[in-house]
């Protein structure tokens, strides 16, 4: 289960918000780090499910090398330019392997939602269009940090 936000309380989204805010949202930042503690970082696109972030990566990618051989990641999805509208989530854990690498349509019901989910949001289809160069990561976060300074600005 996930852990659950000390700090910032005021400005802490709640469950309903932060399942909207990640699924209205386009673009994350994913950080991994090297085998020799080399951090790295990239921008993905996402899909959230309500437990899950699914991230469709590019398996020749940094990123896929480095969790293969250490799965901790950390995610960071956020908007705002002036400080009163900065928002965003954190979402940290260990990414899972999802389906065949690279991803070609195989039969796998376990990516049949996200994949639908994705489909609608980036391409507006029904079906997920493949290209055999990318593959699906699974974070089920172990902690969510979440914030949204406009209730600073217009408290509830």
């Amino acid at each position: 289960m996930a852990v659950i936000q000390r700090r910032g309380r005021r400005i802490m989204m709640t469950d309903a918000e932060r399942d909207t805010y990640l699924t209205e949202q386009r673009t994350c930042r994913v950080a991994t780090v090297s085998a020799d503690g080399r951090p790295h970082i990239g921008a993905l696109w996402f899909a959230w499910d309500g437990t899950s972030l699914w991230l469709y990566s590019i398996t020749r990618s940094l990123r896929w090398s480095q969790l293969r051989q250490d799965p901790k990641i950390a995610v960071v999805v956020d908007d705002g330019v002036e400080y009163g509208e900065l928002r965003g989530v954190e979402l940290s854990g260990e990414a899972v392997f999802v389906g065949e690498a690279p991803r070609t349509g195989d039969d796998c019901p376990e990516l049949d939602f996200p994949e639908r989910l994705f489909a609608a949001k980036y391409f507006g289809m029904d079906v997920m269009p493949h290209d055999g160069r990318h593959a699906w990561l699974r974070l089920t976060p172990e902690a969510i940090t979440s914030w949204d300074f406009r209730k600073l600005v217009n408290p509830a």
